[in-house]
């Protein structure tokens, strides 16, 4: 059973290449440049923007993952997602395969992250979580009307060793490591969860290959602790035997960066995410899996240490 991941190099698409071999020895790897990470894989090489690329990768595929994580930009992500999308869509339905699509929860705005579970409202109120709220409807549209088989698996601000595109990791590790102190945005005493990455990716396996969980939206397996952003950099810093001092980056500040740093003027409209309480509750999973998620200190422990492994 031919399993797909599109977008297979990053964090994500790593983890799941790993988590999808309890499943299946049959996995195709995609992307500009995809690296084998099991054994068996099978790599192809696709320009992801390219609509008659998406449907030869997704060729006598039974399930197709989507990992993909386009250029942190708002023009890009209104450029290229909806077309993306639509062209994942429709190559899934002719060739008969089901979609999972792994999202983040840009799409739920406001005081509506406070406490983000499945049934939470569409409801952004940035650019970018525009485009996931246009991305999620064509796939909950295609659903309905066109009778896609498709699973839309959330996740929250995730981490792992694999640190690019990881706020966690970029405000915390890399500053500890380099002895400088960690960085937080806005508020460092509300919470903030963040997903495994590891945790995700069996999710997304466990998800794809269960057929009564698809036509359904998933918050993906995520440690219930109501952590703040202080108490994350405790975590690392216990871990790397480093200092806790922290320096806070306040909504303005990001918003002055933003005038020198192109990621901070991405950042700006994302500090609702950040100036109260966000807290991503998977209990859905959980119970109906009785999985249980990696606590946040153990997650932290194993990614320091995989870290380390890697020097």
């Amino acid at each position: 059973m031919k399993q797909t991941i599109l977008g297979s190099g990053g964090a994500i698409g790593i983890e799941l290449a790993k988590a999808l071999t309890a499943y299946t020895t049959d996995i195709r790897l995609v992307s500009r440049n995809p690296k084998k990470i099991n054994p068996t894989d099978t790599v192809f090489s696709a320009d992801l923007l390219r609509r008659d690329q998406i449907f030869n990768a997704v060729e006598g595929s039974e399930i197709v993952y989507v990992t993909v994580g386009f250029d942190y930009n708002a023009k890009i992500w209104q450029q290229v997602w909806p077309p993306f999308m639509n062209n994942v869509i429709d190559a899934c339905l002719k060739h008969n395969a089901k979609l999972v699509f792994f999202d983040n929860v840009y799409a739920i705005g406001g005081n509506h992250v406070n406490h983000i579970t499945e049934t939470s409202p569409i409801s952004p109120v940035s650019k970018k979580g525009k485009v996931r709220a246009e991305v999620d409807t064509l796939i909950l549209k295609a659903i309905e009307k066109r009778n896609l088989k498709a699973i839309i698996a959330r996740s929250a601000d995730f981490f792992s060793d694999v640190k690019d595109k990881s706020m966690l990791m970029n405000l915390i590790y890399d500053n500890l490591v380099k002895g400088k102190k960690a960085q937080w945005l806005c508020n460092a005493k509300v919470i903030h969860s963040s997903t495994y990455a590891p945790d995700a990716a069996k999710g997304m396996a466990m998800l794809g290959n269960t057929n009564d969980a698809y036509n359904q939206i998933w918050n993906l397996p995520t440690d219930p602790q109501k952590i703040t952003g202080e108490q994350w950099i405790n975590l690392f810093a216990k871990e790397m035997k480093a200092s806790n001092k922290y320096s806070v980056l306040p909504g303005w500040g990001v918003k002055a960066l933003g005038l020198f740093v192109p990621i901070m003027k991405e950042l700006y409209e994302m500090n609702y995410q950040f100036d109260r309480d966000y807290f991503f509750d998977s209990s859905k999973f959980n119970a109906r899996f009785n999985f249980t998620p990696t606590s946040n200190e153990i997650a932290v422990k194993e990614t320091i240490k995989h870290l380390g492994d890697k020097t």
